[in-house]
């Protein structure tokens, strides 16, 4: 299946000022969730931005605040699956996009348990693997085989970003080169 600017989500799972420093390469995850931040507001996707615990890990890295502006929906949650935080469920289902791209950390807890509960709740789950990062590679690495045998798509950023735009030529493309090159 093809992702589809029209009938795609994006979902930024806890990258927080505390958690973030603790993985493995958090560099990539921050800068390609901003890449694709910047690519689903020109969009006009829904974005929605988790929180697991903000009191004690802190709040959502600057540079993704900065990038998803205002049309971000931010949720603190408790639940390490979005998809079993009501607030969260509720919101993503409200969209009324089937299909949903997710980065964020940790590989191998939230976001693992966030794919294959949205992936059983029926939607479109597609996993950035360029954005996302567990503590440990081992655990990223086990978490990617589990969400594929599962089901779910694993995609890079520029492939999310190139699906999003369907071809080369238009405004958009040019609009978006910059994310690319």
């Amino acid at each position: 299946m093809i992702l589809s600017a029209a009938t795609s989500q994006l979902l930024i799972i806890d990258v927080q000022e505390k958690l973030a420093p603790a993985m493995s390469d958090a560099g990539p995850v921050i800068e390609n969730s901003a890449r694709l931040l910047t690519a689903a507001r020109h969009f006009a996707m829904p974005l929605v931005i988790s929180e697991q615990y903000p009191r004690g890990i802190g709040p959502t890295v600057a540079r993704l605040r900065d990038a998803a502006g205002e049309d971000a929906r931010f949720f603190e949650k408790l639940a390490f699956s979005c998809g079993r935080d009501e607030a969260i469920a509720a919101h993503l289902n409200a969209q009324k996009r089937r299909q949903i791209v997710i980065a964020g950390i940790e590989a191998h807890v939230c976001v693992l348990q966030s794919a294959l509960d949205l992936k059983q709740a029926g939607y479109e789950v597609f996993v950035v693997v360029d954005a996302i990062a567990s503590r440990q590679e081992a655990s990223r690495e086990a978490a990617l085989r589990r969400m594929e045998q599962a089901g779910v798509s694993c995609v890079t950023t520029e492939m999310a970003i190139f699906e999003w735009l369907g071809r080369a030529g238009t405004v958009d493309f040019k609009a978006l080169m910059p994310l690319i090159k």
